[in-house]
């Protein structure tokens, strides 16, 4: 009896429905926010390795191999939040039960599904590289790395799917502990596999691929050890390792919810790729320049993703829990504190541009003062991108999500390239840059307009009822838009 009655009860941590919702919604924000930094430092890090020991040719051969991982990491991202969304739910229920449910669901399906794709990938891997057009010189060094990549990624699949499973339940700080173990081992180990230092034999390329595995193994291992030695409510014990055979229901949902918030990540990319061949064409300064604000965008939309994605948890929890007088309170807290805190970090990178910019290249380059104005012009937009990421948060925690993606698709493609078209000829490269404030403000438009037609709380993301019109028909309409940045930068 006791037992029944624990799995039909949130222990404290991790409770998102009761006390003060500023001060919950920061705290849980700033463990993912460092995370998302560390990701970011990790990628950075280990391309500084690469560059400097093997060469400009080992580094495009990563930069290759890295775009086939973005886009298998963009549809398990989808998958993920599915999952934390139904967590979330379910902890706002008070049905822990229903939590590990879910839990035995996603990790039973995509430890499966993740060992099939790392086979495959592993023998299609030249393939692969060809259909991307990797040139000749760089494919054998690409080739090699790819194949351990492949090998890693099971662990590195998982490793995301449970700390989203985690944050769904309300606990963002020990996601945080062992992505700091991952990145740690990963940036670490790069020169002992590429150089082989001590008994680690040399590897080369594939080097800073195994270093990226045994990181990612290492901490994957060691969440498991760490989710039953603290007795973490989402552990599975006794018959619920039975919940590790996907249930068909809880699948589908995970599936139907899942897949268009993965493809909303490659929609992203997909508009930044078509961008930057735009920008290519402005010449090498301006490529340079541009790409350095793009390095520069990659740490100021993180405070805004951060709050979403704390903001989708907290809302998931409170709808759960039938609290939706809640629900609003959370979301309009989510964008005061996005706009306070992006706002915050563009005046302090505004006032002191020429020196962060310089960072990236040299004070006399001939690019910082086109990095500059392309600075001055662009980076304003994350103040509407923020705002965008907390309603986009709220409406997918209750199940809308093809609305925000066909939103995202219409901003990214249309609206931003026939303004670039439509503006080019007088704005020159202008038109380029000011696009980013542009599609920012048709995007929050809409997302706008769709959050107070409110409509959204109309649809559902359960495993036990059916959807309703309103879903259906959101999922029609859906049907109408081609299914976009390496950096998702608005």
């Amino acid at each position: 009896m006791a037992d029944a009655a624990a799995s039909r009860q949130p222990r404290g941590r991790g409770n998102l429905t009761e006390g003060p919702i500023a001060k919950t919604l920061l705290a849980f924000a700033l463990p993912t926010l460092a995370s998302s930094i560390l990701q970011s430092l990790n990628g950075t890090v280990n391309a500084i390795w690469v560059g400097r020991l093997l060469g400009e040719g080992a580094l495009a051969a990563t930069s290759n191999a890295n775009m086939v991982m973005f886009l298998l990491t963009a549809f398990v991202f989808g998958f993920g939040m599915a999952s934390t969304i139904l967590i979330g739910q379910a902890w706002g229920r008070g049905d822990v039960d229903g939590a590990r449910r879910v839990f035995g669901t996603a990790s039973g399906a995509f430890a499966v599904v993740t060992v099939i794709i790392a086979i495959a990938g592993y023998y299609l891997a030249p393939a692969i590289l060809h259909l991307l057009g990797t040139p000749g010189d760089a494919a054998p060094l690409a080739l090699a790395y790819l194949r351990v990549i492949f090998l890693a990624l099971p662990a590195l699949l998982l490793l995301t799917l449970l700390m989203m499973a985690l944050r769904g339940s309300g606990d963002s700080l020990t996601p945080l502990w062992f992505m700091i173990i991952a990145v740690v081992l990963d940036s670490g180990l790069n020169p002992f596999f590429i150089r082989g230092i001590g008994p680690i034999p040399r590897m080369g390329i594939a080097g800073s691929a195994m270093s990226t595995l045994v990181g990612n193994y290492v901490s994957l291992i060691g969440l498991f050890i760490y989710i039953y030695a603290k007795d973490l409510p989402l552990r599975l014990r006794g018959r619920e390792l039975g919940y590790l055979l996907p249930d068909p229901a809880i699948l589908k949902t995970l599936v139907v919810k899942g897949l268009p918030m993965g493809i909303q990540m490659i929609v992203i990319s997909m508009s930044a790729l078509a961008l930057v061949g735009m920008v290519n064409r402005e010449g090498v300064e301006t490529a340079a320049a541009f790409g350095v604000a793009m390095q520069l965008w990659t740490y100021v939309q993180m405070p805004a993703m951060a709050l979403g994605a704390a903001v989708s948890a907290m809302v998931s929890q409170n709808i759960g829990a039938g609290k939706w007088e809640r629900v609003g309170q959370v979301t309009r807290v989510g964008i005061v504190q996005s706009l306070l805190i992006t706002g915050g970090l563009l005046v302090l990178l505004t006032l002191a541009d020429r020196t962060v910019l310089s960072l990236f290249m040299g004070p006399d380059s001939p690019a910082l003062p086109i990095a500059r104005h392309i600075h001055l012009l662009a980076s304003w937009n994350f103040l509407l991108f923020g705002v965008m990421m907390v309603l986009f948060a709220t409406v997918r925690a209750n199940g809308a999500v093809w609305a925000p993606l066909i939103i995202l698709a219409v901003g990214l493609v249309p609206v931003r390239f026939g303004y670039i078209l439509a503006t080019y000829g007088w704005l020159g490269a202008d038109a380029i840059w000011t696009s980013f404030p542009v599609t920012s403000l048709i995007n929050l438009t809409l997302a706008g307009a769709y959050y107070l037609n409110g409509s959204w709380k109309k649809a559902r993301m359960t495993v036990t009822e059916r959807p309703d019109t309103d879903e259906c028909t959101e999922e029609a309409l859906a049907t109408r838009e081609p299914g976009g940045a390496l950096n998702p930068a608005g």
